[in-house]
């Protein structure tokens, strides 16, 4: 499959490749970066290439996934964004990953609005959630920039998360 590539004033959205991988595996072995997603601990060289794995697959499966995201002028590798709905998955998530090193710099809001405009009009659905961990701050606070608003608290894969919501207008 052919995976979109989506730009923003600032962005590049684009299919993960292999010539990726070491990139990913810095930041899923960046503490910061991982503390609120799956077991909060580190990810190690072997779970990122199911990482990788699982987010390639999932443009094959679903015909939507999470993008890298990289600067459009030197094409750093920034993080991930996009929508994906794993099994058992309460919804089609619009979800972001910017590194650590990149925080604050309006990257997430950007990369995340711009998943949700391709989401409304490549995906069938009216509704896309957040799943976030309830002490992630800083996620809670893009999720509201995006138009997202705090619908539910809900077990999603084990855990106790916050979901926000936005609907198509």
């Amino acid at each position: 499959m052919d995976i979109p590539i989506v730009e923003t004033e600032r962005l590049r959205l684009r299919g993960f490749v292999l010539s990726d991988f070491e990139e990913l595996v810095k930041l899923n072995m960046n503490q910061d970066f991982v503390n609120f997603f799956g077991t909060g601990e580190v990810i190690s060289r072997y779970e990122s290439w199911n990482v990788l794995s699982m987010m390639v697959g999932h443009w094959q499966l679903r015909e939507f996934g999470l993008w890298l995201v990289e600067d459009k002028i030197s094409n750093t590798f920034i993080g991930r964004v996009g929508c994906w709905q794993p099994e058992g998955w309460p919804g089609v998530e619009v979800a972001w990953g910017i590194s650590p090193s990149y925080w604050g710099k309006g990257y997430a809001p950007e990369a995340a609005r711009a998943s949700i405009e391709w989401a409304f009009s490549n995906i069938s659905t009216n509704k896309l959630i957040s799943v976030i961990h309830p002490e992630n701050k800083a996620s809670k606070r893009v999720a509201i920039k995006i138009g997202e608003k705090h619908t539910s608290t809900e077990i999603v894969n084990g855990k106790k998360s916050d979901i926000y919501t936005i609907t198509r207008d």
